[in-house]
C-alpha cells in the first residue's frame, strides 16, 4: 500500500488485525510502527521474524522515503528530519491516535527523534541497537579496526567516505560485514535468501553518513519523552555498542534497559525469540 504524504509517496504494509473478538466485545490491539534501519535498507528484513508479534499487536511496516518500495526523489530530501515528519504524516494518514514505536539501528534514531518531538502521540517506545548522538561513528571505526578483517576494513571505506556507487556494492558491504553485525552469522559464501528481497538505496546511505549523521545529536531532547520506554542493546554490537544504549536509558525518564548478552547489532537475528518476548511483554 502507498500513502501520498507531504512531498513524497511512502510504501507501508500492515500485519495483524487491529480489532479482535474478546468475549462479548471487540477489543483494540496496540498499533506499532516498525522503523527500519540503514539508512539505505528497507522493512523486509523484519519479515517473517516479527510476524509473531501480530498476534498481540497490529504492525505497521514502512520504508523511508527514497528507500525500499517508497518513491525516489531528490536525494537532498533523504534526511532524518523528513523521516520523522513522514512518520507523523503517515500516522495522520492512517487516522491513528497514540502508537507504539519500535525502531532499530537508524530506525531507533528516527524513533528517539519522533518520541522527543511528538511525545503525546507515543503510547510506548522500544529502541534497539541504536545511539542518541554521532559519537557512535568514531566508536564504530575503532571497533572495526580492532575486530575487522582487512577485507572488511577495505570495503567499509565506502561507508566512512559515503561513496557507494551502486546497490551491488552496498550489498557486498553488508554481506562481508555480516559476521560483525551478527555473531551467529555463519557463511559469507551462502547469504540468506532475504538478501534477494531487500531493496537497497546507495543515495540514502551516502547522504546519511556523509551528512546529517555526522552532526546527529538528540541526546539533549530525550528528557522530553514521556512514554514508557524500553532500551535494548547487544553486548557485541560493533556499530552501536551497548554503552550508547546505557546512555539513552539514563536520559529518558524511567526507561528500562536490557542488554542481550549473546547478540551483536542484529539482535533479531542472534536472539530472535528473546527479543520478541521482550517486545511483546513490554507493549502488551
Amino acid at each position: 500500500m502507498r500513502a501520498k504524504i507531504r512531498d513524497t509517496e511512502i510504501y507501508f504494509d500492515i500485519e495483524g488485525a487491529g480489532l479482535i473478538p474478546d468475549g462479548s466485545t471487540m477489543r483494540e490491539k496496540p498499533i506499532a510502527f516498525v522503523i527500519h534501519g540503514g539508512p539505505g535498507a528497507d522493512h523486509s528484513s523484519y519479515k517473517p521474524t516479527f510476524s509473531r508479534l501480530s498476534e498481540t499487536m497490529q504492525l505497521v511496516y514502512f520504508d523511508h522515503r527514497g528507500q525500499g518500495r517508497s518513491a525516489r526523489g531528490a536525494k537532498e530530501t533523504y534526511t532524518l528530519e523528513n523521516n520523522v515528519e513522514d512518520m507523523e504524516a503517515l500516522r495522520q494518514y492512517l487516522g491513528l491516535e497514540k502508537i507504539a514505536v519500535i525502531g532499530t539501528s537508524y530506525g531507533g534514531m528516527v524513533a528517539l527523534s519522533y518520541a522527543s518531538r511528538y511525545p503525546v502521540m507515543v503510547q510506548s517506545l522500544i529502541v534497539i541497537a541504536t545511539a542518541a548522538d554521532n559519537g557512535f561513528l568514531a566508536k564504530a571505526k575503532d571497533n572495526l579496526a580492532a575486530r575487522g578483517t582487512e577485507e572488511q576494513q577495505a570495503i567499509a571505506r565506502f561507508l566512512w567516505e559515503s561513496s557507494f556507487e551502486n546497490e551491488a556494492q552496498l550489498k557486498e558491504y553488508f554481506q562481508l560485514l555480516m559476521p560483525l553485525y551478527s555473531i551467529t552469522y555463519k557463511s559469507v559464501s551462502s547469504p540468506p535468501k532475504s538478501w534477494d528481497r531487500t531493496i537497497l538505496s546507495v543515495d540514502a546511505i551516502n547522504v546519511a553518513f556523509g551528512g546529517f549523521l555526522r552532526s546527529y545529536n538528540v541526546a539533549g531532547e530525550l528528557h522530553k519523552i514521556t512514554a514508557p520506554t524500553l532500551v535494548i542493546g547487544g553486548r557485541y554490537d560493533w556499530i552501536c555498542p551497548p554503552e550508547f544504549s546505557e546512555d539513552i536509558a539514563r536520559r529518558i525518564p524511567h526507561a528500562e534497559l536490557r542488554i542481550f548478552e549473546n547478540s551483536g547489532h542484529l539482535i533479531r537475528v542472534d536472539e530472535p525469540e528473546a527479543l520478541l518476548e521482550a517486545i511483546a511483554g513490554f507493549i502488551c
